[in-house]
């Protein structure tokens, strides 16, 4: 390695052990992931009753009275300009009204859009036209102009979190600020203080933190909360190697090239946080308010689900410490690592005494995460299995169709029965039961990633992800999965989902 290269490393935070692992990665790939079975309601998936959400909604609320921090956690680097592929791809057309239904339903529907009259403004200021008279005379492509690129809007360059998504009469909402009311209505301390933190693009910071600046005031008065809302970038040490054809390092004019280690780089952001309970969602999953209580509700639930389970692992963990156990006690801790956190415990058989309690305490004292899943109403894909350990052991995992060796047809059989999939919809509890966080770090599969073939000026590049941050990066937590409904999920995709009745 050259004295340049090194000193990037240096610059970076990343060794040279690092780069050698990256490399033989390219080499060898990633092992796909051994499956038992699919996860499924009453079996690794649980159905919540009636009664039962009532009983956990005021877990919840009790836990809320004590002297806690909250956080929601919303990744946020995610830029728009693949919500307007179809648009782009008009403004490059060799025809200059809608033909695809896609542009027709674009323009038909075009004042539902919560940005319409920002975009109107911007097309009389531009070219001393309405919108409607833009339309008239033909010129489509004049609207998009303004709306995608510098001169206009710039949606096109612009990340989610900062576009106009929900119209409540004469104001606007962007998903950042969905969020911020999220946070208000589940996510809020006993003193009224609502912690929420961004990971952002280091382009697009500022542009989060003039908004911020402009709106925390008011949504403060209205929702009667403190926020302190905070912003990370991902780390440039959690940049990986790109490389050539031959697994060699990717040069461009001699340099080294890096790229960005995907979304489960954000673990080392997680990682920054110390909070007692954290949510994690997506930036462009939210809806307006009249939709709200279905997600608020199911928040809720999730979290208290978490709080209950993590009580009864404090209180088994106090008894393995003690170590003064009773046959009766061991047996309910086995069960309830069996029963609640779905660890197959094959390995049990031929220990001893103190080397069941050093295995169940290993078990228990790990982050936990409770994770809603929703039925998979499209094509089958990742989604909730109960899945091999590097131990032996058997737990659920939220894994990736990229994961699974699908050329064996038992493999691909169970990826086809997957009935759910997780919406990036998390609850996570990230320390331990004398109150110290855990290093999440520890708790990553790192012999889970994605690769993919990229070009860059012609060449073929390999690109290197990380593991993902609900599938590999948190591989080694606890989970338990809860069934919430399709309404919790709300994404926006293109923008032309915002024209749907959940964004409306």
């Amino acid at each position: 390695m050259e004295e340049k290269d090194k000193s990037v490393l240096l610059k970076k935070g990343i060794s040279e052990q690092q780069i050698n692992e990256q490399l033989e990665s390219f080499k060898k790939g990633f092992p796909f992931l051994r499956i038992e079975k699919v996860a499924t309601v009453n079996d690794g998936i649980e159905r919540i009753s009636d009664d039962d959400i009532r009983f956990y909604l005021q877990e919840w609320n009790d836990y809320l009275q004590q002297d806690v921090d909250i956080l929601k956690f919303v990744p946020a680097s995610g830029a728009a300009s693949r919500m307007f592929k179809d648009l782009f791809e008009f403004c490059e057309a060799n025809y200059d009204t809608p033909q695809k239904d896609f542009e027709k339903k674009f323009f038909e529907d075009i004042k539902k859009f919560a940005f319409y009259s920002e975009l109107n403004q911007s097309c009389i200021k531009n070219t001393g036209k309405y919108i409607d008279e833009l339309i008239a005379e033909g010129n489509y492509k004049e609207i998009v102009s303004n709306l995608l690129f510098e001169k206009g809007l710039d949606y096109g360059a612009l990340p989610k979190g900062l576009l106009q998504f929900h119209s409540y009469g004469d104001t606007v909402r962007t998903p950042m600020e969905e969020h911020l009311v999220e946070g208000a209505l589940y996510a809020n301390s006993a003193t009224g203080k609502v912690n929420v933190h961004f990971t952002v693009s280091p382009e697009h910071r500022l542009l989060f933190e003039k908004l911020l600046s402009e709106k925390k005031n008011s949504y403060e008065r209205k929702y009667n909360v403190t926020y302190d809302v905070s912003f990370s970038e991902q780390k440039s040490s959690t940049d990986t190697i790109a490389a050539d054809a031959n697994n060699e390092p990717f040069r461009e004019n001699g340099n080294l090239v890096f790229r960005p280690g995907g979304h489960g780089a954000l673990i080392e952001n997680l990682n920054d946080k110390n909070a007692d309970v954290i949510f994690i969602k997506n930036i462009d999953n939210v809806v307006p308010d009249s939709l709200k209580d279905v997600t608020v509700t199911y928040k809720k639930l999730l979290a208290g689900v978490l709080v209950n389970v993590q009580s009864q692992i404090f209180n088994y963990l106090e008894l393995l410490e003690a170590g003064e156990l009773t046959d009766e006690e061991l047996d309910e801790i086995i069960d309830f690592t069996e029963e609640v956190l779905n660890i197959e415990n094959d390995s049990l058989d031929g220990l001893d005494l103190p080397e069941i309690i050093d295995y169940l305490y290993s078990k228990l004292n790990r982050p936990i995460r409770v994770c809603g899943m929703v039925k998979n109403e499209g094509e089958p894909g990742g989604g909730p299995f109960f899945a091999e350990n590097e131990d032996g052991t058997i737990s659920l995992q939220i894994l990736e169709s990229s994961q699974i060796d699908t050329s064996k047809p038992s493999e691909k059989e169970l990826l086809m029965q997957s009935t759910h999939f997780n919406p990036v919809d998390l609850v996570c509890a990230v320390k331990n039961y004398k109150g110290e966080k855990f290093d999440l770090t520890e708790f990553v599969d790192k012999n889970t990633g994605f690769i993919s073939l990229k070009s860059k000026n012609g060449r073929e590049l390999k690109a290197l992800e990380l593991p993902g941050l609900w599938n590999g990066a948190m591989s080694d937590w606890n989970t338990i999965f809860v069934e919430v409904p399709i309404q919790t999920f709300n994404p926006v995709k293109t923008v032309n989902d915002l024209l749907r009745i959940e964004h409306q």
